[in-house]
């Protein structure tokens, strides 16, 4: 049964001409062509191709019959050519964001070098603003966008290869991507839910309410904690992370501004409030301190500070929140019965699990060593290093569920190389000019001290745009502008406090300005330009509090 001719037409009969006629062939299922049927019974296709009409086998067996009957393909209405592949997106660069930043970079370049610039640092200026406007514009991703930047600056010999790529030895981004670990274990184990569910039970009634508990927390634990990056990473994130998600926000799937996006931002912009409420809060506010007793031979204690800052701080962190939540909403504001559910998760979660102990056990640990690191002469990443090791070997996380971190490794990748091209904008001189340029400057317009003193305070504030550092900038400016301002007739105590305090909140500005800010952002609940937009805004009204109200604390307390 090899063939079978049909000699009363010249058309055929193939599986394919069969389902472009709408029939189907299935084993031992009958099937009744819808135009010009071959017999008026039905034919019935088995599993051995063999048809059954009665009168069609007869034909076929009759030896006398001179017809013959052949399956061939169809004419017409055979199956139609293979459409051609549909052509495949796009997966390079987006090529208006590179050229806006690659001619950013070509016309600095080319402008005349200033008086008391190296030629190497105005290169390096070029190569850092252009790699700036790329990580504003993301024609890449930020990693990628930064390694072109350190590769521009290796292959036009303005850096070496270990000077560019010498902030990979810096503990901070190292400390960041540890940060993001942590947070993959207490996700993975159900500890940041189950925390999550605890705070939800109780401040949960409203989103602007579980904010508020999440920023005066963060805020008591600043003075004990001197790196905000650890507070953010290890403690914070995971911890927003899992409320967001508790409560239906996610990044990624346009969930975001149901409650993360505003919390992310809220939490990131008070976490710069707590680190200049206190000394201890920041690792580079000694830095300032010791600083000041160089520079006008005048000691600032922790109480000193904490005395100075307590109002304008309290003030700030009551009102960025509000502020945020008015003008960067969360959709999701009112939940009366999120206490109510939370309560029932933490029934169905039942007791705390062995990872989950070993999680919190971690944590504890850690966090003691970054509270007491001091003494025991162990600083945070070695702290943070041990806490993972701690949970590597205990299988709580896993070192493929690291490497799986692909934000983790994208933020330190761009952070390290910021850090690099700031550093040396700083040892090439650069930033040293821009000092004194301004210095000169506002020396010379003859205002009075409140005037040149406000003037010093935004160009300090805002040049930190160019420092992916709060340690960077105020090694390279504090000195300077402190000096300035106690030339131009202000009190040098308040001027030194001052700049001390703005040294912390001038990393709301950016993405990449103090530690806890790559980390926050990587979440990626708030997109890059409303991170910039309102980090810009915020950081208006936190200078207006620590100025106004803080100026008038500061008179009440004898500071000026």
């Amino acid at each position: 049964m090899a063939s079978l001719a049909l000699t009363s037409s010249s058309c055929s009969l193939s599986p394919q001409s069969l389902k472009s006629r709408n029939l189907k062939l299935q084993p031992r299922s009958n099937f009744t062509p819808r135009s010009h049927s071959l017999t008026p019974n039905p034919i019935t296709l088995t599993n051995n191709l063999s048809f059954k009409s009665p009168q069609l086998l007869k034909s076929i067996r009759s030896p006398t019959s001179s017809k013959k009957l052949t399956v061939k393909a169809s004419a017409s209405a055979s199956a139609s050519a293979p459409a051609p592949p549909a052509p495949q997106p796009w997966q390079g660069a987006a090529m208006k964001p590179l050229l806006a930043s690659i001619a950013t970079g070509v016309i600095l370049w080319f402008v005349p070098v200033p008086s008391g610039v190296s030629r190497s640092a105005w290169q390096l200026l070029a190569i850092f603003l252009a790699t700036i406007v790329g990580i504003i514009t993301q024609p890449l991703p930020l990693g990628a966008v930064a390694l072109m930047g350190l590769g521009a600056s290796v292959l036009t010999k303005t850096l070496t290869f270990s000077a560019a790529f010498s902030a990979f030895g810096d503990p901070i981004p190292w400390l960041i991507a540890l940060a993001f670990f942590f947070a993959r274990g207490f996700i993975k184990t159900g500890l940041g839910n189950r925390i999550a569910y605890q705070f939800v039970s109780l401040f949960g009634s409203s989103s602007l309410g579980l904010g508020y508990s999440l920023v005066f927390s963060e805020a008591l634990l600043a003075p004990a904690i001197p790196s905000v990056s650890a507070r953010a990473g290890g403690i914070f994130l995971p911890l927003v992370k899992s409320l967001c998600v508790a409560c239906g926000s996610n990044a990624g799937d346009g969930t975001e501004k149901r409650l993360g996006s505003w919390l992310m931002l809220t939490c990131f912009q008070t976490s710069v409030i707590s680190s200049s409420m206190f000394l201890t809060a920041m690792a580079a506010n000694p830095l300032s301190a010791k600083l000041t007793l160089n520079t006008i031979n005048q000691t600032i204690g922790w109480m000193d500070w904490a005395k100075a800052a307590i109002v304008p701080g309290l003030v700030s962190l009551i009102v960025v929140p509000l502020l945020l939540y008015v003008i960067y909403p969360p959709t999701v504001k009112s939940s009366p019965d999120a206490p109510k559910l939370a309560r029932e998760r933490l029934e169905k979660m039942g007791p705390m699990s062995n990872n989950e102990k070993i999680m919190a056990a971690t944590l504890l640990v850690t966090v003691g060593l970054w509270i007491f690191g001091g003494v025991l002469n162990m600083d945070a990443v070695t702290a943070a290093i041990l806490g993972l090791s701690i949970l590597l070997i205990t299988g709580v996380v896993t070192w493929k569920e690291c490497l799986a971190e692909a934000v983790a490794w994208d933020t330190l990748t761009w952070f390290a190389a910021l850090i690099a091209m700031a550093g040396y904008l700083n040892k090439y001189g650069l930033i040293s000019w821009f000092s004194q340029t301004v210095v000169k400057f506002v020396g010379g317009l003859g205002l009075s001290w409140q005037a040149s003193f406000g003037i010093l305070v935004l160009l300090y504030f805002y040049s930190h745009y160019f420092f992916a550092s709060g340690a960077a900038h105020i090694g390279a400016m504090f000195t300077a502008f402190l000096s300035v301002a106690t030339a131009l007739g202000c009190p040098p105590y308040l001027g030194a406090l001052v700049l001390s305090f703005l040294s912390n909140i001038m990393g709301g500005l950016t993405h990449y300005g103090i530690g806890s800010a790559p980390i926050f952002y990587g979440a990626n609940y708030v997109p890059l330009a409303q991170w910039w937009g309102y980090g810009f805004l915020i950081s208006v009204v936190n200078i207006i509090i620590w100025l106004g109200v803080g100026g008038v604390w500061w008179k009440a307390i004898g500071l000026w």
